[in-house]
């Protein structure tokens, strides 16, 4: 058996490597069009920021140590320009020499990847992308007397390339069309991330899109000019299935090649893996395009697998994503609500504000936690996590649970490891729980940030529940004032009518709402508290 793969990195090297483990006399070529069939992709941000230091620390393999240990057969600088489904071939450009040959194949496999989107501006060929270790080298150089830069694109490549910009000293703008930072996030979870890239010095320019690019500034739409020596595109990345379509395969809607379960093309002898094919959506079922590293190489492995003949099903993908922004983490898995909100689906979302671990161990950090869940089955929908230590374990938690179809009250049962420096013993997870059950259950009703305005137009009373000294520092306008240890002697300040009450984070405010409800009045809880409907604002 005689397998070509068409791209190297994370999906088409762990095909090669899967498939060699499994058969050892099967012929393995790997076409590769860059120079670099194995590298750290996901580390390309940090070693322009310094944080890799040395440049071969990003080179994991190459075409002589995979033949060594894996007999492969692996050609960088060669470019497939066409498949012959039909007679089994591919057309190969050595790029080098320019010479052009067939090669033969009993299966195929496409690992393509993804591509920079670039959009036609005026001097975008000034402007830098970084996809592979030959965009990284043009970077490096550029930067060595840049004294600004631009990114344009707060996805989670462009905040990665703002931090470590400035990392290298450089003073650096983001520019971003839509109205926050991190789309996937919900708004009132990426503004921590908005003042964690200002406090660092960083511009950030929300609703906002370039006109035209400068020898060393940028113009936006609105007129404004801003200084940048370095430019780096980010505003997404779109597949590389041009091969795929010029050779008649199935492609989706957004351009993704479409695959089955057992990522076979519509011709029973090609396979793609990774950015460049459509991966079934967990949530919605639909197909999806979710560029990550981890699917690329899981399909890698199980396409090896389909081709020796194995039981094969790709799982539906969550789109579990983390990133670091200085001192903060941000994860997430799943939908969003502003996702579900637009696809129709009803949903319940949950804020909680925990620390890492136990308060009275040094070093606790603050966490902002969302979970969103199905109102009928108790399903979780999408989960996000904003804050420093822990972000990591609890999204990786959440995610696990969602892909093991975990109901969202049931995380209260979860048996966490637990130790003060680690968790709590009601871990913020388990905490989740709790709250999805009060809500399940009918125990508490909740109001999210977003219904204050109107429900307080409404006829709603606000009723702060902190203490003076925290309602003194800031307060939705027009809350009155009531301690919770004196809600109860206090009760007749309130006039009749329905009441919102909140605290700073929710906790409080559930108390207060389940006594004022045992004591005859009309109340609900702000979900989040006060934290969350104060980073609502912000963003």
């Amino acid at each position: 058996m005689k397998v070509v793969i068409v791209g190297g990195v994370a999906g088409g090297m762990s095909a090669a490597t899967r498939l060699r483990r499994l058969d050892e006399s099967a012929e393995i070529v790997v076409f590769e069009r860059g120079a670099h069939v194995s590298f750290a992709n996901c580390g390309l941000p940090y070693y322009v920021g310094g944080v890799i230091p040395k440049r071969e620390s990003l080179l994991l393999q190459t075409p002589e140590s995979l033949a060594a240990r894996f007999r492969l057969d692996v050609r960088v600088r060669h470019e497939v320009i066409a498949v012959d489904p039909h007679g089994r071939t591919v057309t190969v450009r050595e790029l080098d020499s320019g010479r052009e040959f067939t090669e033969t194949y009993d299966e195929l496999v496409l690992s393509t990847g993804a591509a920079a989107i670039v959009p036609p501006l005026p001097g975008v060929e000034r402007a830098l992308v970084l996809r592979d270790v030959e965009d990284v080298d043009r970077m490096v150089t550029a930067l060595g007397d840049a004294r600004s830069a631009v990114v344009t694109g707060a996805g989670f490549i462009g905040v990665e390339m703002a931090e470590n910009l400035v990392r290298q000293g450089i003073p650096t703008t983001v520019v971003e069309r839509g109205p926050q930072l991190l789309a996937p996030l919900d708004p009132e979870m990426a503004a921590p991330v908005t003042a964690e890239l200002r406090a660092h010095g960083i511009g950030v320019e929300l609703e906002a899109e370039l006109a035209r690019i400068d020898a060393d500034t940028v113009t936006l739409a609105d007129g404004r000019v801003i200084p940048a020596d370095v430019v780096v595109m980010a505003i997404g990345v779109r597949p590389e299935s041009a091969l795929a379509r010029a050779a008649g395969l199935d492609i989706g809607s957004g351009g993704g090649i479409v695959v089955d379960a057992r990522l076979r093309t519509s011709d029973p002898h090609i396979y793609a893996v990774g950015d460049a094919v459509e991966k079934r959506d967990a949530v919605g079922g639909q197909a999806a395009l979710i560029p990550l590293a981890n699917a690329a190489n899981r399909q890698g492995r199980l396409v090896a697998d389909a081709i020796a003949g194995l039981p094969v099903h790709d799982p539906a993908a969550q789109g579990t994503a983390i990133l670091g922004v200085f001192d903060l983490t941000v994860a997430m898995t799943g939908w969003s609500e502003k996702r579900l909100r637009a696809a129709g689906r009803p949903f319940r979302a949950l804020h909680t504000h925990p620390l890492d671990h136990a308060g009275y161990y040094p070093g606790a950090d603050s966490l902002s936690l969302k979970l969103l869940v199905d109102p009928d089955t108790d399903e979780i929908l999408g989960a996000q996590a904003v804050g420093g230590a822990g972000v990591d374990k609890r999204i990786d938690v959440l995610a696990t649970a969602m892909a093991g179809g975990i109901r969202a009250s049931r995380l209260m049962d979860l048996e966490l490891a637990y130790a003060p420096q680690f968790g709590s013993a009601k871990d913020p997870v388990n905490m989740l729980g709790y709250l999805a059950d009060n809500l399940r259950t009918g125990g508490v009703d909740t109001l999210q940030w977003h219904e204050v305005s109107e429900t307080v137009s409404a006829g709603t009373q606000l009723v702060d529940v902190r203490s003076p000294e925290e309602f003194a520092a800031g307060s939705i306008p027009g809350a009155r004032n009531i301690p919770l240890d004196e809600l109860r002697e206090r009760l007749g300040d309130i006039p009749p009518g329905p009441i919102l009450a909140f605290c700073q984070v929710g906790q409080r405010g559930n108390s207060a709402t389940r006594l004022l409800t045992q004591l005859g009045r009309e109340a609900r809880n702000l979900d989040g508290g006060y934290r969350t409907w104060s980073a609502a604002q912000s963003s």
